[in-house]
């Protein structure tokens, strides 16, 4: 037996209501795939520390783990129309995604063929043509066939049908674009699993579009930052604010095959921390998570309800106004509650309505002790009307803060900023330690250790070129 309770390792639960309690008592209930479980025990072992502080193992995972998975590189909406294209990067690789077709989107290795200058700057995205090399001419086709070799007299030994640009793998779903440059990866498909793939196709997140986008260098090693969001147990400490209305130890943890988790924290009910010390119309007048500003100037009242069943129907009506879309046959749960899906490496789903995000991680090319945090609000498409146009990304500076982006609610931008100012902490304190490794919770914290494990899968295998 362990030594915190009698309980074998991961059968421990907050000593409370669990979500699936609370979420049984909605007005709207739930689908059968949002009253599922999906826990795992994996085991206690610390989690060694040296794979966020070695630069070395940072290059290794470039080689081994970044060039095999499957990333999301950028919405269907920003590459709409054919000829359109978007640039993204991860680590020193850079990708043009380019529509060639009304159906048939490619990524292509963003670099001439001739000296290897990008085709495309990093960070940029528009129309075109031709991908032409500005150093010396060289140009593509979009379709990735050559268009030009400046001089050609001067290339006898260049075989022109080995000059069209190579490609990464590409799939769509959900809306997004995913690559992988791996040519003997898993189907994206295969990769996700079936039940987490059901799970995102639920969600209908095509029908979506950025509505806020935010980019912002964290310090810290890509994997703590990844870390930080995984889990709610740092609610109560970090962001006392919103434990009133945040049911942060009852959250619950699920994990889908080797790279998808999920975690479900139900809002508008009060954290098993603060039983006892406050009522339902507290929990309703305290209420900041997402919106914060929401009910200012508007109270609501509890009456004979729950404030997260008045939550519910409050957020309900708000978005169905906003989207001018009928979100009558939405659960209860999928309007209020924070979903979280991470799909490893690098990308979470946030596809609730309340709370609807998309982060993506990457690791900074030039410092395996930093990396870079994006933040995206995906809104409902409005059912009239053409498709919005998705926001352009607000770069933030290191010094700045989450609230400074123009559209950032402020009581959301706060919570941003508690959960990465720790980061900067954590990062120098692993390197201080002399404890090398991470203790994690069993429950609390599978997803980290989920994460970690497929981490372990992909450094094992050798190195792989793209």
């Amino acid at each position: 037996m362990n030594k915190m309770t009698d309980l074998k390792p991961g059968e421990a639960r907050c000593p409370a209501q669990s979500t699936q309690d609370i979420i049984a008592r909605d007005k709207i209930a739930a689908p059968d795939w949002v009253r599922s479980e999906s826990y795992k025990y994996l085991g206690s072992e610390d989690i060694n520390t040296q794979r966020y502080i070695d630069p070395d193992y940072a290059k290794a995972e470039m080689e081994r783990l970044w060039t095999r998975t499957w990333q999301f590189a950028c919405r269907e909406e920003h590459i709409p129309e054919v000829g359109d294209y978007h640039v993204y990067d991860v680590g020193p690789y850079s990708f043009i995604i380019t529509r060639v077709g009304e159906t048939d989107i490619r990524a292509y290795f963003n670099a001439c063929l001739h000296r290897g200058t990008k085709l495309r700057a990093s960070g940029t995205e528009g129309r075109a043509s031709e991908f032409k090399c500005s150093f010396h001419g060289w140009s593509w086709n979009i379709d990735g066939s050559n268009k030009k070799v400046v001089c050609p007299w001067d290339f006898p030994h260049v075989d022109a049908a080995r000059l069209n640009l190579p490609e990464a793998r590409v799939e769509l779903l959900a809306g997004f674009v995913w690559i992988n440059m791996d040519k003997d990866a898993p189907t994206l498909g295969e990769y996700l699993g079936a039940e987490a793939l059901s799970h995102i196709n639920a969600w209908g997140l095509e029908n979506r579009y950025i509505a806020l986008h935010v980019q912002k260098p964290i310090p810290a090693n890509w994997k703590l930052t990844v870390e930080a969001f995984q889990e709610a147990y740092h609610v109560i400490e970090t962001h006392p604010q919103v434990a009133v209305s945040n049911a942060d130890a009852n959250s619950q943890y699920d994990i889908y095959g080797e790279h998808v988790d999920r975690f479900i924290s139900p809002l508008g009910v009060l954290s098993p921390h603060l039983e006892g010390k406050y009522n339902e119309q507290d929990i309703l007048d305290q209420f900041t998570v997402g919106d914060a500003g929401v009910l200012e100037g508007n109270r609501l009242m509890v009456g004979d309800s729950t404030a997260r069943q008045v939550m519910a129907d409050m957020f309900r009506g708000m978005f169905e106004k906003a989207a001018r879309a009928d979100l009558n046959s939405v659960s209860d749960s999928e309007i209020l509650d924070c979903f979280s899906y991470t799909v490893f490496p690098n990308c979470f789903l946030f596809p609730g309505i309340s709370l609807p995000m998309v982060y993506r991680f990457r690791p900074d090319p030039k410092d395996h002790r930093s990396s870079i945090y994006e933040v995206m609000f995906l809104r409902p498409v409005p059912k009239d009307g053409p498709r919005p146009t998705p926001a352009e990304p607000i770069m933030l500076t290191l010094e700045q803060s989450f609230k400074e982006a123009e559209g950032m609610d402020a009581g959301f931008g706060a919570i941003l900023d508690q959960d990465t100012d720790n980061l900067f902490l954590q990062q120098e304190g692993l390197e201080a330690s002399a404890k090398h490794g991470l203790t994690l919770g069993n429950y609390q914290e599978i997803r980290i250790r989920h994460f970690e494990k497929a981490v372990d899968k992909y450094m094992a295998m050798p190195p792989k070129k793209p």
